[in-house]
């Protein structure tokens, strides 16, 4: 298994209800491809450099994983199917 981080980026104004259920979709995904899950951090509302999907704002949140390379593909392509989700970075960590 390696190691990776994951990223995401919600809408700004992501209630705390939003970021628990994202957090939690995040685990059954993870759980769900027998990957497993350390750091969970909320680094909150930060303010977008340009505007990206009519946002200004948005609320992040940072995971710390350990999946297998296949995995991870399949994870980055759920990824990408969330609508919640304004954007996304899964990356290996060296």
């Amino acid at each position: 298994m390696r190691k990776y981080e994951l990223t995401i980026v919600l809408s700004g104004k992501a209630t705390p209800a939003k970021k628990k259920s994202t957090q939690e979709k995040i685990g059954k995904l993870i759980a769900s491809q027998k990957g497993k899950m350390g750091k969970n951090d909320d680094w909150g509302e930060l303010e977008f450099a340009h505007t990206i999907a009519k946002n200004n704002t948005g609320t992040y949140l940072f995971f710390e994983l350990e999946l297998d390379p296949g995995t991870a593909r399949q994870i980055d392509s759920k990824l990408n199917l969330e609508e919640d989700i304004v954007r996304y970075l899964l990356v290996r960590k060296a």
